[in-house]
């Protein structure tokens, strides 16, 4: 990590929707600073008594993303690489498997399901906006809003940057907001 913060703070004085988004991006933005330099093994690393790496939270958070926006509000069906996955087999492959990727294709993948989302979210934000809700809805059949999801968002990367705080200080002391 370096001293320069390459991430756009949230506006101050905008609307819902654009301050929603910016949070969210932010803590995208974080994410990718914590991962920032380390290799294979260094995004392997665990820190006890969890098996959690940083790894997986990379990809963790990219199949989030997809889930959420792409599957869930806009009704896609999976892409690649979780449609083919036996998720009966590994409830939780995408943590699992992560630690024997490499880093540039874990960023890669990452990146591309930032980039699903945001399309998706475009296209809901066209048409309902934040009340849009769900097309998929969950086991019980209940629908989410955007808005909802949007803030789901917000906690799950704030809640994994706080984990990925403590795995990159282990690895390397780098520490940071």
């Amino acid at each position: 990590m370096t001293n320069d913060d390459p991430r756009t703070d949230p506006p101050l004085t905008a609307g819902e929707v654009e301050t929603s988004l910016g949070f969210l991006d932010y803590h995208r933005d974080t994410l990718m600073i914590k991962v920032a330099g380390l290799d294979r093994a260094q995004l392997a690393q665990t820190l006890a008594p969890s098996p959690m790496t940083l790894a997986g939270l990379v990809k963790h958070l990219a199949l989030v993303e997809e889930s959420w926006f792409c599957e869930r509000l806009a009704g896609r069906d999976p892409a690649e690489p979780w449609a083919s996955v036996d998720w009966d087999a590994d409830e939780d492959w995408d943590w699992h498997s992560a630690v024997d990727d490499e880093p540039g294709a874990l960023v890669t993948q990452w990146e591309r399901s930032v980039a699903m989302a945001r399309a998706c979210a475009d296209e809901a934000l066209a048409g309902e906006g934040f009340d849009q809700v769900t097309v998929k809805p969950n086991r019980r059949g209940e629908h989410f809003s955007m808005r909802w999801i949007v803030t789901h968002m917000i906690e799950e990367y704030a809640r994994h940057n706080g984990h990925a705080d403590m795995l990159r200080e282990s690895i390397d002391g780098q520490t940071g907001e």
